[in-house]
């Protein structure tokens, strides 16, 4: 099987969509983390050599997901405070508190610049990303893709990502 580069995915590099204002009643394209507060944070536990005994075991993420009494915490805390103030909403029920680089790709579990509040609402919200989650996760555990390239891809602009791994298969 062939490994993709990192240099084939030049692309993600481009920019990451910044959005300074949003309204979940108005938004209308895909909503990315702030990469100053939310760059995203990998599990120094997991790397390529690793992933046979810790991303690719069935219920591995189930051992390390923080309990959600630190989730929601955290989420209460990010919707009140600058750049998700912006979303307008601290309605918790309205985000997923988000991995950025997702556990089943060797996300950090609990540090704050690997979650985000993600909202639910919108045709490319949190949904959307989770098929990301599970596309890239396949790949990575097939050893079709490695685990750098789909992380690096997921935390740049996951939007484009899933037009690359998702949408474009």
């Amino acid at each position: 099987m062939r490994i993709r580069s990192a240099a084939a995915f030049a692309t993600f590099s481009i920019g990451l969509l910044m959005l300074p204002s949003y309204s979940l009643a108005t938004a209308n394209g895909p909503v990315l983390p702030n990469a100053q507060v939310t760059p995203g944070a990998i599990n120094p536990a997991v790397n390529q050599s690793t992933i046979g005994q810790t991303i690719c075991v069935l219920g591995y993420t189930k051992t390390i997901r923080p309990p959600v009494s630190y989730t929601t915490a955290l989420k209460k805390s990010q919707l009140r405070t600058f750049p998700y103030s912006s979303y307008g909403s601290t309605d918790t029920k309205l985000f997923e508190e988000d991995h950025l680089i997702p556990l089943e790709l060797g996300g950090n579990p609990t540090s704050p610049k690997n979650l985000w509040p993600e909202p639910w609402s919108g045709t490319s919200g949190a949904r959307l990303k989770d098929a990301l989650e599970n596309k890239l996760h396949l790949l990575v555990c097939s050893h079709t893709l490695t685990l750098k390239v789909a992380q690096k891809a997921i935390a740049t602009n996951w939007y484009l990502a899933y037009q690359t791994y998702v949408k474009g298969q």
